[in-house]
C-alpha cells in the first residue's frame, strides 16, 4: 500500500468533519510520525466521535495535558494502515467536552481517567463514577494538575473506597460473590464484583486502580534516561516493549536513529519476552484446570528462556536494557548460538506438547466454548494482542504499521474467530513458534556496529509517539520535551486498557467455577492499566 493509499481515510476523514461544520486549529499537514495530527475547537469534539464511528477507525488511547489555562486533550484513532491524532483544547476555568463512550465503548475507562486526573467532565458519558485511585484524593483535586505535588496530600493509610457503587441485579436466586481487592496467589490487587444465579454468571464489574503508581506525574522533570527507566516499570512483564515504545517516542522528538544493531538486539528481546510469557500462561491456564503436566512443562521452557536472557543480556527480564539512542547490552557470539538452538528446538517441543493438550478430553471440556468474546464485541472494544487475534481481530503493528526492524522480516500472525479460552491458548502457541522464526530471521541478519546513537536532548518543544506490539498487544508511548529537554509530559497505554473491559464481558454466562481460566486467558495486566 503506497502512503498516498494509506492517508486517503485521513483525508477522507478530514473533508468529512468539514462537511459536518468542524473547524480546525492547526494545518491539515501536520503530522506526530508516525501519525497525522489535526486539531479542532472543542465544540467539534463530538463530530469526532461521529465521524470516527462512521469511518470504522477503531478508538486507540486518549490522554491529556495541563497547559496552564488550558487543558490539551488528545484522541488517537486507527483504521489500516495509519494512526491519526486528533486534539482539542479545553479552558480550565470550564473544562467540558463531549463523551466518545456512545460511539466508543473503548473510550469509558481512559475518559474516566482523564476526569479523575485533570478534572475534564465528559458530557453524555454513561458512568460518571471515580475510577483512577479511588479516595487518595478528594473530588475538588486533581492529580495532573501542575499544582499537584507529587507526593499527595494524604498521611497515613488511604481511606476505604467502600461507598463505591457496583452495578447489581434483581431477582429470585441472585446473589453476589466480592473477590479481592487481596488475592489469594501474588497477582497485583483488583476487586471482582460478581452476580450469579446458582453457578451462573450473569455480571461481572471489576473495580480496578489499586496499585496507581503516578507513572504519569513522577515521569514529569525526569531526563530522557530517567523516563526510559520509568516506563521499563509500567507493567513489569513488559518491561522490554514498554520501554522501547518510550524510547521510539523520545528518539522521534529528538530526530535521533538508533544503529541497525541496536534495533536488532531490541527486537530480538521482545520476541523472548513474548515467548517467555506466553509459555508461563499457557502453562498456568493448564493448572487452572488441574494439567499439572502441562503447567510444570510450559514452566520449565518459561524458565529455560529466561535464564537463557539472562546471561546473554544481564537481567532475566532485560530490564533497563534499552536506552534513549540503542541499547546498553552487546550479545556473545555463544549467546547468539545458544539462542539459536533454542529457537530451532521450542517449536518441536511445543507442538508434542500442544497435541497432549488437544488430545486431552478433559482440557478439551474446560478450555472450548467457555469465556468466549464474540468478534462484535471485540472490535467494539478494540481488542487487541493475542485477546483481539482469537476473536478475528488480525492487527499487528510489526506487520500493519511497521517499524525496524520488522519492515524487512517476515512476521506471520495468528488469527482464529471463535473466541474462547481455547483460541486465546492457540494464538498464545502460535505466535511463540512465530517468534522462534523471527528470532532464526534475526541472528541470522544480526548487523555489526555501534550500539548506540549519540544522544542530545530537545532544545525546544517537541513531542513524539511511539507504536509497538509487545506480547499482549499494541503499546502506545507518547512523549513531549520542555524547552530545557526535560520531560513534560508522558503518557504509555498498555494494551490491558482494551483487555480488561473484554474479561467483564466474556465470563457472563460462564460458570464461576470458570473465572479463573478466563481471567488468565485474558490475563490483564494491574499495574500497566494503573498508572
Amino acid at each position: 500500500m503506497t502512503q498516498e493509499q494509506r492517508n486517503s481515510w485521513i483525508n477522507t476523514f478530514v473533508d468529512s468533519l468539514t462537511l459536518r461544520g468542524a473547524e480546525f486549529t492547526m494545518p491539515r499537514s501536520t503530522s506526530l510520525a508516525p501519525a497525522a495530527l489535526i486539531g479542532v475547537r472543542a465544540e467539534d469534539w463530538d463530530r469526532v466521535g461521529q465521524e470516527a464511528k462512521a469511518s470504522d477507525c477503531r478508538w486507540v488511547a486518549a490522554w491529556g495535558e495541563d497547559c496552564g489555562q488550558q487543558f490539551t486533550i488528545n484522541v488517537c484513532l486507527y483504521k489500516p494502515s495509519d494512526y491519526l491524532v486528533v486534539r482539542t483544547t479545553v479552558e480550565r476555568a470550564t473544562p467540558v467536552l463531549a463523551s466518545h463512550t456512545p460511539y466508543f465503548p473503548a473510550a469509558d475507562r481512559p475518559e474516566r481517567h482523564i476526569q479523575d486526573m485533570f478534572g475534564v467532565a465528559f458530557m453524555d458519558h454513561p458512568d460518571t463514577r471515580r475510577w483512577t485511585r479511588h479516595q487518595a484524593w478528594s473530588d475538588k483535586e486533581f492529580p495532573l494538575r501542575k499544582e499537584f505535588p507529587a507526593a499527595g496530600g494524604i498521611a497515613g493509610s488511604t481511606p476505604p473506597d467502600d461507598q463505591y457503587r457496583f452495578l447489581s441485579a434483581q431477582g429470585a436466586g441472585v446473589y453476589e460473590i466480592p473477590v479481592g481487592p487481596v488475592h489469594a496467589g501474588i497477582i497485583e490487587p483488583g476487586h471482582f464484583r460478581f452476580q450469579a444465579v446458582g453457578e451462573l454468571v450473569l455480571n461481572l464489574e471489576e473495580h480496578l486502580g489499586y496499585v496507581h503508581k503516578g507513572i504519569e506525574k513522577i515521569a514529569e522533570g525526569r531526563d530522557a534516561a530517567g523516563l526510559a527507566r520509568l516506563a521499563g516499570r509500567v507493567s513489569g512483564d513488559s518491561t522490554v516493549a514498554h520501554t522501547w515504545a518510550a524510547c521510539m517516542a523520545m528518539e522521534r522528538a529528538a530526530g535521533v536513529t538508533p544503529p541497525e544493531r541496536a534495533l536488532y538486539l531490541r527486537a530480538l528481546m521482545c520476541e523472548r519476552e513474548r515467548v517467555v510469557n506466553h509459555l508461563g500462561d499457557i502453562g498456568a491456564v493448564l493448572n487452572d484446570v488441574a494439567f499439572a503436566f502441562g503447567f510444570y512443562q510450559f514452566g520449565r521452557l518459561r524458565e529455560d528462556w529466561t535464564r537463557l536472557s539472562g546471561q546473554a543480556f544481564g537481567h532475566r527480564f532485560m530490564m533497563d536494557r534499552i536506552v534513549p539512542g540503542g541499547v546498553t547490552t552487546n550479545i556473545e557470539q555463544s549467546a547468539i548460538d545458544a539462542m539459536r538452538q533454542q529457537a530451532r528446538a521450542l517449536p518441536e517441543e511445543l507442538t508434542k506438547l500442544m497435541a497432549i493438550v488437544d488430545d486431552n478430553a478433559s482440557i478439551e471440556d474446560r478450555l472450548e466454548t467457555t469465556g468466549v468474546l464474540s468478534l462484535e464485541l471485540a472490535k467494539a472494544l478494540g481488542c487487541v494482542g493475542y485477546v483481539g487475534r482469537a476473536s478475528g481481530q488480525p492487527f499487528d503493528v510489526r506487520r500493519d504499521v511497521s517499524y525496524a526492524p520488522y519492515d524487512r522480516l517476515t512476521v506471520k500472525v495468528p488469527l482464529y474467530r471463535y473466541g474462547d479460552v481455547a483460541a486465546r491458548v492457540k494464538v498464545r502457541a502460535e505466535e511463540c513458534l512465530a517468534s522462534c522464526e523471527l528470532i532464526a530471521q534475526l541472528l541470522d541478519t544480526l548487523p555489526s556496529g555501534a550500539l548506540k546513537a549519540t544522544w542530545s536532548a530537545p532544545s525546544s518543544t517537541v513531542e513524539g509517539v511511539g507504536m509497538i506490539d509487545g506480547w499482549r498487544g499494541e503499546i502506545i508511548s507518547y512523549v513531549r520535551f520542555a524547552a530545557d529537554g526535560r520531560i513534560a509530559r508522558f503518557f504509555p497505554r498498555d494494551p490491558s486498557w482494551t483487555t480488561w473491559p473484554a474479561l467483564e464481558k466474556l465470563v457472563r454466562d460462564n460458570i464461576v467455577p470458570d473465572f479463573p481460566v478466563c481471567n488468565k486467558s485474558v490475563n490483564g495486566s494491574y499495574s500497566g492499566h494503573d498508572l
